[in-house]
């Protein structure tokens, strides 16, 4: 199973505010657990909302893009860690790990997830077929 721990923002991740020395070594450690323990397939953190956009659908249909930075700091994510957990107790225990701030912990759907009606053999193939893809691109083959 495949979960992403989502660190929110707070005021001073979208101040643009850098983590102090002892609190990136704190979660340097906190990294190299998930490495070591084999469940880490990605992490990073992101740049402040004043250096991103939101991109949706106007009521008329048409894309809108929003530049940031956004109002509500409590809706904003500061970072990711991409997982992979044997349950959702051990992805869990791996959100209550992280050394400091707020965690949003959600499982990533898989093909097996979705009812058959909407997951046809043609759509689980393609999807496949992207990921296996998105390997290949990755992995420098």
């Amino acid at each position: 199973m495949r979960f992403m721990m989502l660190m929110k923002a707070t005021e001073e991740s979208e101040a643009g505010v850098m983590p102090s020395a002892e609190a990136i070594a704190e979660m340097g450690r906190y990294n190299e657990e998930l490495v070591k323990a084999g469940v880490m397939l990605a992490g990073e953190g992101l740049h402040p909302s004043s250096r991103g956009a939101r991109v949706g659908t106007g009521p008329d249909g048409k894309r809108t893009v929003t530049d940031g930075p956004f109002a509500e700091t409590k809706e904003l994510i500061a970072g990711f860690w991409m997982i992979q957990a044997a349950s959702w107790e051990e992805a869990l225990e791996w959100a209550r790990r992280v050394p400091e701030g707020e965690v949003e912990l959600r499982q990533i759907f898989e093909i097996s997830d979705f009812p058959e009606q909407s997951m046809t053999p043609e759509n689980a193939e393609r999807e496949e077929r992207l990921r296996e893809e998105v390997q290949r691109q990755h992995s420098g083959a």
